[in-house]
């Protein structure tokens, strides 16, 4: 029979755990080499700018000022930032609010500050506190890919969300979870049971958190263990059941007494589409215009290499299954679908093989580079294809789909996406159907804007291109 002490808390007087000395010093060290980026900043822009007469009161006010919001941006506290865009995002909060800050002050209180050297100070600031920050994730990722700074947690559940949950953490060690023991609540009778062997295994394992797949418990049972694991210092964290769906498009509000999560439709029409057009057209014939004399010189050499033509048409599946024909640079020889057809192509709903022997010497040189996808833009400029989007697939491939893998035909069929950014031709053709399907069900301009970002280095390192 359970204790008093258990059912008031499974142990409620035992020792909360508390982060560990390297984790907080890591914390005190970033934010230490914020304060000395900014302050380094506003240094800097006062060598090119009169701060005025008021300047050292000027600089300490901004400090304080960085200090202050930097600090309630949550930059140092890992789960608000666990992705890139919430960071930047934050920095950029901070930024503006240190501004207002410090114009208010200078104001309130007469000060005599360069507006000038307010402003540059701030937006450099701003910009060398990212940069720093990109080179801090970097770090951080490094050490938690090999065994550090990660967070020690119990898995709570064993259905195929919590198997879900503990294979993204083992494939994505980034993320900054280990987790070091499972529980079964199905094997557990009685919810005071199951929070006593959560916190043994916690204790046993040294973990400093939980994790709770919701499906996997009831929701008695879900409200006892949270109650009692948070009293005893473990930070716990519930899973949504959803997958796969934009932060940003949830809202949790109470409904009666139960919190329930609202989940913002997808805006595919509107101001948005008419942004996503007009910039997928001005950036194509940028583009188009600027790379023509390297297209020329392209021309020139396929030509010349075997006589063919310098242009490949291909059929593919477009916005709302209306077929297109897709242009690229040609790189195989000219009969390269003739011979695919003698090919073991596999069964993967994909084919595309390193070392493929239908690709000429020329066609591996701009299939390294994506050379061979700038005519592509002509077909953006025509409606057929957008700069972002999911990859435009053969008819082919329709065979090996399965029925949601239709809803991404609701959108345009994309140069580059989610896809393509995410390792590219090293993708499977499962992860290939779940990035096509995150972008059609969370498209944004802000996940647009990111994904053209990550194009560039990801074709300037090669990443998946053959």
């Amino acid at each position: 029979m359970a204790s008093v002490e258990q059912r008031i808390g499974a142990g409620a007087a035992a020792t909360a755990n508390r982060p560990s000395f390297s984790i907080v010093s890591t914390k005190n060290r970033l934010f230490l080499v914020d304060l000395l980026t900014a302050a380094a900043s506003g240094a800097i822009v006062a060598l090119m700018i009169d701060p005025g007469a008021d300047r050292w009161i000027a600089a300490a006010v901004m400090l304080l000022a960085w200090w202050l919001w930097l600090a309630r941006a949550k930059l140092y506290s890992s789960r608000f930032i666990t992705r890139r865009a919430d960071e930047i995002r934050r920095i950029f909060d901070a930024s503006v609010a240190t501004a207002a800050s410090v114009a208010v002050l200078a104001y309130v209180f007469g000060l005599d500050v360069s507006r000038g050297w307010l402003a540059a100070s701030v937006l450099i600031g701003g910009m060398a506190i990212g940069v720093e920050r990109e080179i801090a994730r970097a770090g951080f990722d490094r050490r938690r890919r090999a065994g550090e700074l990660c967070r020690r947690v119990v898995m709570v559940g064993a259905n195929e969300e919590a198997r879900q949950l503990t294979a993204m953490f083992q494939a994505e060690p980034e993320l900054g979870y280990q987790v070091v023991s499972s529980v079964d609540p199905r094997s557990i009778n009685g919810r005071t049971e199951l929070t006593t062997r959560v916190l043994a295994e916690a204790r046993a394992h040294d973990a400093l958190g939980a994790i709770v797949a919701a499906s996997s418990i009831e929701t008695r049972s879900s409200n006892r263990l949270v109650r009692d694991l948070v009293e005893n210092g473990i930070h716990v964290e519930l899973s949504s059941t959803l997958i796969d769906i934009e932060p940003s498009r949830l809202t949790v509000r109470p409904l009666g007494r139960f919190p329930v999560v609202y989940v913002e439709p997808v805006m595919r029409r509107g101001w948005r589409a008419a942004a996503k057009r007009t910039f997928d057209v001005i950036v194509s014939l940028g583009v188009l215009l600027c790379a023509s004399p390297l297209l020329a010189v392209l021309a020139v050499l396929i030509r010349r290499s075997d006589g063919g033509p310098v242009m490949f048409r291909q059929s593919r599946v477009g916005r709302n299954g209306v077929p297109f024909d897709m242009l690229k640079l040609r790189s195989m020889v000219v009969d390269a679908e003739a011979i695919r057809a003698t090919m073991d192509t596999g069964d993967t709903g994909l084919f595309k093989m390193k070392d493929d022997p239908r690709i000429t010497k020329v066609g591996k040189f701009i299939r390294k580079t994506s050379l061979d996808e700038l005519p592509q833009l002509w077909n953006v400029v025509r409606g057929e294809m957008s700069l972002v989007g999911p990859r435009p697939a053969l008819w082919s491939e329709m065979d090996s789909w399965e029925d949601d893998l239709y809803g991404r035909l609701r959108v345009s069929p994309g140069i580059t996406g989610m896809w393509q950014v995410s390792g590219r031709s090293s993708a499977g053709f499962e992860e290939y159907t779940r990035l096509d399907l995150y972008y059609v069900d969370n498209w944004s301009l802000v996940i647009d804007l990111s994904i053209l970002l990550r194009t560039i280095p990801a074709v300037l390192r090669q990443e998946g291109a053959y």
